[in-house]
């Protein structure tokens, strides 16, 4: 029986030809059947790879993403940025420069990178097509990912809450990234979060939102790639925990209400949200606790994630690559730890898309010339991330 992987040509680029899953099963789910209802206007094989694939990136235990979608101004400030930190002189360079540069940074830890702890990586436009990283990558045994949303404008009359472009002419994008070796998509909505006195967030911008998630839910499905939703709630402000837990349950049930509205099939589908905590400029912050943070963490997932949906992804955001693992590390050993009957027990695999905090220390010796410790740091950072994925080892 002839088989493909989940990197194989896109099929249906432009149309769906007449092909059957039993011919086009993959190494994951081998004849390609796939134990769930499906509604008549689902293609079996389309929702076999995608399911396939989200749940690849989500196992074995253990393994999660690296986020590497910094836009190239972004990359190009974070580079300039590091150097200063470590005393290495901030050069002046042309746009071309720049690109090579950039281009160099993502050449280099792309081939360092390992598969042992990382399933797959996101990936900028720029390195996507400009640089075709992505067939580098996949044959790694590394799943290669887009990143789909534009950049943000602010809501009408509302300066602090943003609505976040690309929705226009997204399917013709995110088809010719898969054609380019993508089989997931990545879109991040940032949610503002206050005290109740300030008003963050306000209703509209969690229905935007929502909106938006859930459209480019359904448009990334369509192009053939696994959608990876991602509420940002922001911690800057003065929020406490217990409104932070709030706005992350409101905001992630919201979404899953308008993707099941647009028909997306959740099986296929990963979420990616920030750990609710206190805000910068809340008091209780320096004294909170990485258990706090996790018990506040499950008991929201438990609320307002579908059990049908294949893994949930968490960014690092502003957080230090330290605290970072260390909740998510603190998540998974209360889950672990949690009783048979509890509602934790029915949690999906709780892992990582963390970017900061894996090539943090990274790109310190990256931009010293070091690039045999930037390896070192890859591989050590990778596999803290993942430790934390796994939670407590079962004693026999």
């Amino acid at each position: 029986m002839p088989t493909t992987n989940t990197y194989s040509d896109p099929h249906n680029l432009f149309s769906v030809p007449d092909i059957t899953p039993e011919k086009y099963g993959d190494k994951f789910s081998g004849h390609g059947d796939i134990p769930v209802y499906l509604p008549a206007h689902y293609s079996h094989f389309d929702a076999h790879e995608l399911i396939a694939v989200a749940s690849a990136l989500v196992n074995p235990r253990g393994r999660g993403i690296y986020a590497t979608d910094e836009a190239p101004l972004d990359l190009d400030g974070l580079l300039d940025k590091t150097s200063h930190e470590v005393g290495v002189p901030v050069q002046h360079l042309s746009d071309e420069a720049k690109k090579e540069r950039r281009k160099q940074w993502r050449c280099d830890v792309y081939n360092s990178i390992s598969n042992e702890h990382i399933s797959g990586i996101i990936l900028h436009a720029e390195s996507l097509h400009d640089f075709n990283l992505g067939p580098l990558l996949s044959s790694k045994g590394i799943i290669p990912g887009i990143r789909a949303n534009g950049e943000l404008t602010p809501i009408p009359r509302a300066e602090h809450e943003f609505i976040v472009q690309g929705l226009d002419g997204l399917l013709g994008k995110l088809q010719a990234a898969r054609a380019l070796g993508a089989r997931f998509s990545k879109w991040r909505a940032p949610i503002a979060c206050s005290s109740h006195i300030a008003g963050y967030p306000t209703s509209i911008s969690l229905q935007i939102q929502a909106e938006t998630l859930a459209q480019f839910a359904a448009v990334s499905q369509q192009a053939g790639l696994v959608p990876i939703v991602e509420p940002d709630v922001d911690f800057s402000r003065d929020a406490d925990l217990s409104k932070s837990v709030h706005v992350h349950e409101a905001a992630i049930s919201m979404i899953y209400e308008r993707m099941k509205a647009h028909g997306v099939l959740l099986e296929g589908t990963l979420l990616k949200p920030s750990f609710p905590q206190p805000g910068l400029r809340n008091n209780e912050r320096p004294n909170v606790t990485a258990e706090e943070i996790a018990l506040a963490t499950a008991t929201m997932l438990t609320r307002c994630v579908p059990i049908a949906v294949a893994g949930v992804l968490f960014l690092s955001g502003g957080l230090s690559s330290d605290t970072a693992t260390s909740y998510l590390s603190a998540l998974n050993e209360l889950v672990a730890s949690a009783p048979e009957r509890s509602a934790l027990k029915r949690l999906p695999p709780l892992t990582f898309s963390f970017g900061r905090a894996i090539q943090g220390d990274a790109l310190k010796c990256w931009v010293k010339g070091d690039k045999d410790g930037m390896k070192t740091m890859l591989a050590k950072w990778s596999k803290i991330s993942a430790d934390a994925a796994n939670g407590p080892k079962v004693k026999n």
